[in-house]
């Protein structure tokens, strides 16, 4: 099979709040460029991109799907993504690999926390997107109010390309405000107006020519829309009702024509990242790539640089949803699913890295688990599915102490953990349970100070050094460095304690990470006899704890930013709640009988909160909450976290049991 030409592809991802219809919409796509003959619908189960069982029976998307269908002699890879906050790492993973975006909203419901999370990621990428409305046939749909909210809370760029016809039950369509001739309504005409005030404004032309004459001419607007899309500068709106297929087509075309092609290079080096793992009953383990450079086959062998190993492919699928075809080859642009490749993880860079772009940090996990199941005898088996899940999802970061026969998780939210409960089953036919979730705290130290520590006994070994641990700017993690000079400290030691450093603040002094730290190794010493290489690795958590319990740590806590608009008789007693949770909020702003407040509040008194939000506002209220990075706590918050394995403060102890663990390995 040929390569398909790069301006010929357009890889896309479908992001929207949860409920906003992204699912309906993909389904919908999929029929109309006949990619499916026949609609799936979400509530009965049916769509072709919900295929977990437990996608079919909650009505929700929990992890991202790609299927790939062809519009107008374009090949569209489609990746439908989760809308739920507890999905938001598969988010993550799509807009590393995606050229454009169509962002849905809902015309009721208009701009949710979700969406803002989403929109921010999209444009720290700049990655051009589409905004389509959805849900016009819904009663209390309205365009023009969602629009606004659009321009004010997400971009002021945001303009329309079409112009809604009616709205609720009387919704049948829009018009491309680029095909207006002779009368319209004044509706119809401000919308029009909009686009041109945002196109004149790119250009300085333009807008004297807007300014003298009061409008763009025609030509000018095709031809600017396709570029300021492409940049970034301007978001082209549209309109629809997913659910009746109103609106799906003119989605399609704006896809295709405003949207771009990926950027490759078709005869540069292998180049690319594994963006989501799956497995198949047939083929094993198959990893989803998007290749940025270069081409690979079936039955290459692949450097994967991530971890310096190289894996043969045995076969190269069109990703189709749940169908597959073998085509043999992926061309550098495109996305495909590679078998043979049986220890690739999600993120792993192959070929090498030089035209993969970075990561976007998303999904914090601001809880953990415990996993508990039934009998003695399943035990292998709950640890095996749980290392499965957590290849498919690295942010679960299972914990497996061994000695306590114990697995711990980290975890989003209530609904991950009842999906992680459906797939155990569905997948694995285990049954098992989660602890009540607990929050994840962090570490930093109090004050500047050293750690210090000297492995010369018992012999043979030798490795001296001192730390500098100095408290850093909230949300910068951990900065390291060495002001030791390579002729005192050997650079292959060196980096073992570069290497270490991270390794050794995964648990702190109450067994929390340590984060927002700065370390500098100022003093080391080898001996040119006694030193072994992981002597370095051995000693360096000792002198890190050392140098923290010198400068003693305070714990940090998650928060989370809220927005809330409630009606105003309820306000009084939703304060009083918030300020009984360590909740700070500003001045209520009151919009039309209804009161909007918006602050920060500690995951850890909150977790009750939005079943309680419910029942407080009657049903009334709408709550926004997005993760807001840590803050130190109050003095009077203890929290403290049971250490896995050794305290390297106990020197003897740990020394010992890091040569037996040398030993039997």
């Amino acid at each position: 099979m040929e390569p398909i030409a790069q301006q010929y592809i357009r890889n896309i991802g479908i992001f929207a709040h949860v409920d906003a219809g992204k699912t309906t919409t993909t389904e919908q796509i999929l029929f109309r460029s006949g990619r499916i003959r026949s609609l799936g619908s979400v509530d009965a189960g049916t769509a072709q991109t919900d295929f977990l069982e437990v996608e079919r029976t909650r009505g929700i998307s929990v992890r991202a799907a790609a299927t790939r269908f062809s519009w107008e002699g374009m090949t569209v890879n489609l990746v439908d993504t989760p809308g739920h906050v507890d999905f938001l790492s598969e988010v993550e993973r799509s807009l590393r690999v995606m050229d454009g975006a169509v962002l849905i909203l809902s015309a009721v419901e208009g701009v949710q926390a979700q969406t803002e999370v989403i929109w921010h990621a999209l444009r720290e990428r700049n990655i051009p997107t589409l905004i389509y409305v959805n849900k016009m046939d819904r009663i209390g749909a309205d365009a023009e109010r969602t629009l606004k909210q659009v321009r004010r809370l997400l971009s002021t760029q945001a303009a329309p390309i079409q112009a809604p016809l009616g709205t609720e039950d009387s919704f049948n369509g829009s018009m491309s405000v680029l095909d207006i001739a002779g009368e319209v309504t004044d509706e119809v005409q401000g919308y029009l107006q909009l686009l041109e005030e945002t196109v004149a404004e790119s250009e300085e032309a333009l807008l004297l020519h807007y300014l003298d004459h009061g409008n763009l001419p025609r030509e000018e607007l095709v031809r600017r829309l396709p570029e300021l899309t492409h940049s970034g500068e301007l978001f082209p709106v549209l309109f629809g009702a997913s659910n009746k297929g109103i609106g799906i087509e003119p989605l399609l075309q704006a896809m295709a024509a405003l949207l771009p092609g990926p950027l490759a290079v078709q005869d540069g080096p292998v180049s690319g990242v594994v963006f989501r793992i799956e497995r198949d009953q047939a083929m094993g383990r198959i990893a989803y790539v998007r290749l940025y450079s270069g081409i690979i086959r079936n039955r290459d062998s692949v450097r994967n640089v991530t971890q310096q190993i190289e894996e043969k492919i045995t076969q190269i699928r069109k990703i189709d949803g749940q169908k597959a075809e073998d085509v043999g080859l992926l061309a550098a642009g495109d996305i495909a699913a590679v078998c043979g490749w049986n220890q690739a993880r999600i993120g792993d860079i192959v070929g090498c890295a030089d035209y993969v772009p970075g990561e976007t940090r998303l999904a914090v996990p601001l809880l953990t688990v415990q996993v508990r199941w039934g009998s003695e005898a399943e035990y292998p088996s709950v640890v095996a599915a749980l290392q499965e899940l957590a290849d498919e999802d690295p942010l679960l970061d299972l914990q497996w102490l061994q000695e306590q026969r114990e697995l711990h998780l980290k975890v989003m939210g209530p609904i991950q953990i009842e999906v992680l409960t459906h797939v155990l089953q569905d997948r694995y036919g285990l049954k098992v349970e989660f602890s009540q979730p607990s929050v994840i705290y962090k570490e930093t130290p109090v004050e500047a100070g050293e750690g210090f520590i000297a492995y010369t006994m018992p012999k043979p070994c030798w490795a001296i050094m001192r730390f500098r641990i100095e408290p850093g700017e909230r949300g910068s993690g951990l900065v390291y460095s060495s002001v030791v000079r390579p002729e005192r400290l050997l650079e292959r030691y060196q980096n073992e304690v570069a290497r270490s450093v991270p390794e050794a603040l995964q648990q702190g002094l109450f067994g929390w990470e340590v984060t927002d730290v700065k370390v500098t190794l100022i003093e080391g010493e080898h001996h040119v006899w006694h030193t072994h290489p992981l002597d370095f690795a051995l000693a360096t958590p000792m002198g890190v704890m050392d140098g923290l319990a010198r400068t003693g740590v305070k714990l940090l806590e998650p928060m989370l930013s809220f927005r809330i608009s409630v009606p105003e008789e309820t306000g009084g007693k939703l304060m009083n709640e918030l300020i009984q949770m360590r909740g700070e909020f500003g001045t209520p702003v009151m919009r039309q009988e209804r009161m909007e407040l918006e602050g920060t509040m500690p995951v850890a008194t909150s977790l009750e909160f939005p079943a309680r939000f419910g029942s407080l506002t009657k049903g009334r209220g709408a709550l926004s909450t997005f993760f807001a990075g840590y803050r130190e706590c109050p003095p009077d918050v203890k929290a403290e976290r049971v250490r896995r394995g050794v305290n390297p403060l106990d020197q003897a102890k740990y020394i010992l049991a890091f040569r037996n663990a040398l030993a039997s390995s």
